[in-house]
């Protein structure tokens, strides 16, 4: 496993999106705890959860007990595991998501987390998207009070612009570590948030990152992905995945970007473990470098 750094902490450069596990459609505790086993065992450090990863009301948190579970049941040490989660959305359970990030909500949900996951100060915890409701200022000062009290260690922000960025630079200093929006093959709208990410010494944790290659959790099981692609004729001459040209892809289009690929079988997330170890040429780069259609 290679690595890369969140802050001051070097996690592995590929880490487990861990929402297919509990969201719809999700495999049953077996499988998922085999899932993120064998992202461990793949040598992945970094699982990416959120309260709001979960399918029926009344489930908030869902995901974030099954990752303590799956960590506390692991053989192996986990003491070096990064474990970042999120707060400021949720799911009434009818499919729709919410957005709340006043102060006091994000103050309780991070307690909450912790509490979940068994920790006493939270690895990473990000704002899960700007709410239209509240100041942006007055969501990322709740960061700052969660900082201060200990509660957790370091703050990231999702689904951001630039200017959101910068303010929250502004406010959290050091103790914004990372920048979480969906970036992708087909979907490279934050390509300027990428680049001030770098700037700034952040880490960039592409949400959804193999869209265009693989259906993403979020899409249903009829969602579509795109065929006879260049990323799928350099796999098939590589003798790899598609999935693994795109996430090698993305490691190359910046030292600051950190793939968290969702998974809900093992197989899935050692396949994508694997992009580590590919080093695309400057000609597959230009090759690759169009964008897919829609």
């Amino acid at each position: 496993m290679q690595y890369r750094t969140i802050g001051q902490t070097p996690v592995s450069a590929i880490g487990l999106g861990a929402m297919p596990l509990s969201i719809e459609h999700r495999p049953d505790e077996t499988r998922a705890m085999a899932t993120v086993h064998a992202a461990l065992d793949a040598g992945v450090t970094l699982i990416d959860t959120a309260d709001s990863y979960h399918w029926h009301a009344g489930e908030a948190g869902h995901n974030e007990l099954l990752i303590a579970r799956a960590l506390a049941r692991y053989g192996g040490d986990t003491s070096h595991v990064l474990v970042a989660t999120k707060g400021g959305r949720g799911r009434p359970g009818d499919g729709s998501w919410t957005v709340n990030a006043t102060a006091a909500h994000l103050k309780q949900a991070a307690e909450a987390s912790a509490k979940r996951l068994g920790v006493d100060a939270i690895g990473l915890y990000q704002l899960h998207k700007p709410d239209p409701a509240v100041p942006w200022a007055e969501s990322i000062g709740a960061l700052r009070e969660l900082l201060d009290a200990g509660t957790i260690r370091a703050a990231g922000i999702s689904n951001v612009t630039t200017a959101q960025i910068r303010q929250a630079h502004q406010i959290l200093g050091d103790g914004l570590v990372s920048v979480q929006n969906q970036y992708s093959p087909t979907i490279r709208d934050s390509e300027p948030e990428l680049r001030l990410s770098e700037q700034l010494g952040l880490a960039f944790l592409p949400w959804s990152p193999l869209g265009g290659i693989s259906r993403s959790s979020l899409d249903g099981p009829s969602g579509p992905t795109s065929i006879g692609t260049a990323f799928h004729r350099i796999a098939a001459e590589r003798g790899v995945s598609p999935q693994q040209i795109a996430l090698a892809w993305l490691l190359a289009r910046s030292p600051a970007m950190i793939p968290v690929p969702g998974a809900s079988r093992p197989a899935s997330i050692t396949d994508s473990a694997e992009a580590v170890e590919l080093t695309l040429s400057t000609q597959e780069l230009v090759e690759l470098e169009d964008v897919l259609p829609g």
